[in-house]
């Protein structure tokens, strides 16, 4: 089975995402903030993690590198689902290790789409 690791500060967002996922028949993991996610990726080895970008302490970006640079866990993908919708937010994005970037508001067939994309 397909694990995902979930992302966010918020908790709707994070349940939102969850549903839409284990709905699809993905086991989903989750973190509340990028410094926790860093550890469960470091245990569990998610085969995709979605994250957002605005979170207190280290941002996604910020997660995207740290996981990007470590030789451990560089070559799980990563779909960043962010309020930050500017085309400098996406290439941004994109530079710091993202492999897909979704925008919020999205739809259960974005995040399925995106997940689907990376597998």
């Amino acid at each position: 089975m397909t694990t995902i690791l979930v992302v966010d500060d918020s908790p709707s967002e994070v349940q939102l995402i969850s549903n839409f996922l284990t709905e699809n028949g993905y086991k989903v993991i989750t973190a509340d903030n990028a410094k926790t996610a860093l550890q469960k990726t470091l245990e569990n080895k998610p085969d995709v993690i979605v994250t957002d970008v605005v979170m207190p302490d280290m941002n996604g970006f910020e997660f995207c590198r740290s996981v990007k640079k470590n030789p451990e866990t560089q070559k799980i993908p990563i779909v960043i689902c962010s309020s930050k919708n500017q085309e400098l937010d996406k290439l941004w994005g994109m530079k710091q290790g993202a492999d897909v970037y979704i925008t919020k508001p999205f739809t259960k067939e974005d995040i399925i789409k995106a997940v689907k994309s990376v597998i």
